[in-house]
């Protein structure tokens, strides 16, 4: 039938539209009183500057047309943060810090998961400039306070730092495919296949891999990280800052030294937040200082992102 949608796209009738307009411009609000300027990006751009710095996860979900008037590829974005990155780098050109904001859809190829849309809407901020743990907080409070205003319940993080498995294999001097391999086994929990493919590293660094997937739970975890993996200057500098973010968290956190969602695009903290009634992550969020240099100027960044259709299913305790 000519009117059906394509699957996994829907529209947004009148009572749902109005509470995802209320809840944007009550986060919109909270960005702009919280020094936060507001950007625009456009929805297409030519393939080779929206991914890049992005590596291949962001490919494989991003739509492609050729364009018309130049026969160049083009991209519809899935992702809206690598192209504030790009406006910071090349458009700003700022000195010291820059807080950005933005909202809009994204599309994707396949859904996140079977009752997921592929167009989201993307509200998220922004910090570059400044590479501290203070950063990192700063988001992670700001996106608390997004998560308030929506009246959620029971509210919590997951907190990960890339630097933690990245420190180990790197220092065993691993190399890139035997990384890779690594990498996978352990997004997939499978200490079979870990325990296999460390056996030619030292007995330290093997130790350290098989530990990482135990290592998930409360501030507790830290300590036992601290105890039992290797001591490597990047490393401690990783669980310094876990240790601050659990500190001063101002939700319930609990902390996964072997979450390595976005590693080939993420150079620090990773964190996702989850709220009652939304199966999976309503935000999610850290740090990429490297997506600056694959613009041409290096520059620390952070931020995070809720998918806002999610949250306004759920906001004042609303479920669909």
């Amino acid at each position: 039938m000519r009117w059906l949608l394509p699957e996994y796209i829907e529209d947004i009738l009148p009572v749902e539209a109005a509470r995802i307009e209320r809840l944007r411009r009550a986060i919109l609000d909270l960005f702009a009183e919280s020094g936060y300027a507001l950007v625009m990006p456009p929805l297409l751009e030519y393939m080779d500057s929206l991914l890049t710095g992005t590596g291949h996860d962001l490919d494989v979900r991003t739509f492609k047309v050729v364009d018309q008037l130049s026969g160049r590829m083009m991209g519809l974005r899935a992702d809206i943060t690598p192209q504030v990155a790009r406006i910071d780098a090349h458009l700003l050109n700022r000195k010291g810090v820059t807080r950005l904001c933005y909202c809009g859809s994204v599309l994707h190829t396949r859904p996140a998961g079977p009752a997921a849309t592929r167009e989201p809407i993307q509200i998220g901020a922004e910090v570059y400039g400044h590479a501290g743990v203070a950063s990192d907080l700063e988001v992670q409070r700001l996106l608390c306070r997004a998560l308030a205003l929506a009246r959620v319940k029971k509210t919590r993080m997951d907190i990960g730092h890339v630097a933690v498995f990245r420190s180990i294999v790197r220092a065993a001097q691993a190399g890139a495919g035997l990384e890779a391999e690594l990498f996978e086994a352990l997004q997939r929990k499978d200490k079979p296949a870990l325990r296999q493919l460390a056996r030619g590293v030292d007995a330290r660094t093997r130790a350290a891999l098989l530990l990482l997937p135990e290592l998930y739970g409360g501030v507790e975890v830290l300590s036992l990280a601290e105890k039992k993996l290797p001591q490597l200057p990047e490393l401690t500098r990783a669980l310094a800052t876990l240790r601050a973010l659990a500190k001063a968290s101002p939700i319930p956190a609990s902390f996964d030294l072997a979450e390595l969602r976005g590693y080939h695009y993420h150079s620090g903290v990773v964190f996702d937040a989850y709220c009652e009634g939304v199966a999976g992550a309503v935000g999610r969020g850290g740090r990429y200082d490297e997506v600056g240099k694959a613009f041409g100027r290096a520059r620390p960044a952070t931020g995070f992102s809720i998918d806002l259709r999610s949250l306004a299913s759920v906001a004042g305790g609303k479920s669909k």
